[in-house]
Parts: C-alpha cells; sequence; structure tokens
C-alpha cells in the first residue's frame, strides 16, 4: 500500500487522469488524499469530479478536501452566482461544463460530494488541509475560513504535535518544491500551478509519497485553454 497526496487540480481532468494512471498507477490498496481546489479556472470543473466519485465507486481509496474554490461552488449553488468570485469568462466555462444557465441548479450529485468534504485531515503522521491554518489562535481547527485561504503563516509545531503539515493553495515553482522536499522540510507546499502551463515555473499536478518522499510530476495535458497564465 502507498499513501499519495496531491491539490489544485483547477479543472484539468486530463492531467490528473495522466497522474492516477501512468505516473501513480494507482491501486485500490492505495491512498490518495486531494487537498482541494478541484474546480474553477481550469478547463472541466465537472469532469473532474466525476473522475474523482467515479474511482471511489470502483473502491479507490480517493479523500478530498475543501478548498476555497470548492467552498465558492458550493456557496454559489446554495445563493446564486453572485458567490461566484470568477472572471465573466470563467463563470461561463463552469456553467457550461454543468450543462447549466443557473449555478443554484447544480445536481445533487455535485452539491452533496462539495458539501460532504472536510476542511483538513489528520493522519497519524500528518495534518493534511487546503491553504494552513492560523496558529495565532489558540483553536487552529476551528477557523475553517483560514484553512481554505491563509497565505504566508508561520506554524507553530507544538500545535501540530510536531507532524509534517502538507497544504496547497499558494502556486509555487517546481524546483522550489524539490528544494523543500529534498531538505525534507515539515511544511510542504504542493501547489505547482498545474492549472497555469503558460507561466514557465508552473503548469504542474504534482503528488508525494507520503512514506518515502518520492515527487512524482505530471505536466498538464489539458492545454490549450484560455486562462492559463497567473
Amino acid at each position: 500500500m502507498a499513501r499519495y497526496a496531491l491539490t489544485d487540480i483547477h479543472g484539468c481532468v486530463r492531467t490528473l487522469r495522466a497522474m492516477v494512471t501512468q505516473q501513480l498507477r494507482l491501486r485500490k490498496d492505495d491512498e490518495l488524499y486531494i487537498l482541494g481546489d478541484l474546480v474553477h479556472k481550469g478547463p472541466d470543473s465537472k469532469g473532474v469530479i466525476d473522475f474523482i466519485i467515479h474511482l471511489q465507486k470502483q473502491h479507490y481509496q480517493v479523500k478530498c478536501l475543501r478548498g476555497n474554490h470548492d467552498h465558492m461552488l458550493l456557496q454559489a449553488a446554495r445563493t446564486g452566482d453572485k458567490a461566484l468570485k470568477l472572471p465573466q469568462e470563467e463563470k461561463e466555462l463552469l456553467l457550461a461544463n454543468f450543462g447549466l444557465k443557473d449555478i443554484t441548479h447544480l445536481s445533487d450529485r455535485y452539491f452533496n460530494f462539495l458539501g460532504g468534504l472536510p476542511f483538513y485531515l489528520e493522519l497519524p503522521d500528518y495534518f493534511l488541509v487546503h491553504a494552513g491554518f492560523d496558529f495565532k489562535h489558540v483553536d487552529i481547527l476551528s477557523d475553517t475560513d483560514a484553512m481554505m485561504n491563509i497565505r504566508n503563516f508561520k506554524v507553530d509545531w507544538n500545535k501540530l504535535a510536531y507532524k509534517p503539515l502538507l497544504h496547497g493553495h499558494t502556486p509555487t515553482a517546481l524546483h522550489a518544491i524539490k528544494k523543500t522536499i529534498a531538505h525534507k522540510e515539515l511544511q510542504v507546499n504542493l501547489d505547482a500551478g498545474c492549472v497555469y502551463y503558460k507561466n514557465a515555473a508552473l503548469g504542474n499536478l504534482v503528488a508525494l509519497d507520503l512514506d518515502t518522499y518520492k515527487l512524482y510530476v505530471q505536466f498538464n495535458v489539458d492545454r490549450p485553454y484560455f486562462n492559463g497564465r497567473k
């Protein structure tokens, strides 16, 4: 059994599929943790969720966290598209993805999936979260907004019982991620900016083996699409 973590797919379903089937060659007794931001920006948000649901129904051990974009889509499904803080082209692409004219008509399949995503996971040897934690708070596990949105935080390792912290949310150059892993740092940002294929330092989906610290890299194969630059 192997354990992997990856993050920030942002609608790049072909890239995710290539990572799972060609790079990881995921088996049903492996565990795959996806740290949020499944949707928006890229070409096929619906396709990403469909692929994950398909894997789960086939009894693959895939567990997802809630990112800020997943939460935004859930809120828009509840309250209307004013909650979608996206450029107009991205809104139109999202609606086209799901075959909708009104995001509040999002089917129960997707609404329930998004609504069931936890904000963090604690494993015996890791903490997993989308963005991070606000360590200024006494109870870091109560601030769900920080878990989805925080950047540039300083870790108080006492509050994590010195378990390594894996997260995404902030696109980071591949060479910087590789350096962090080579140094076996306790905090690892796995967001290699998959959706931003027009940025030379970005445009990769990476997955980390939680036991061997091996990094798997899959370049973006969903290109071309209009929103490929940060």
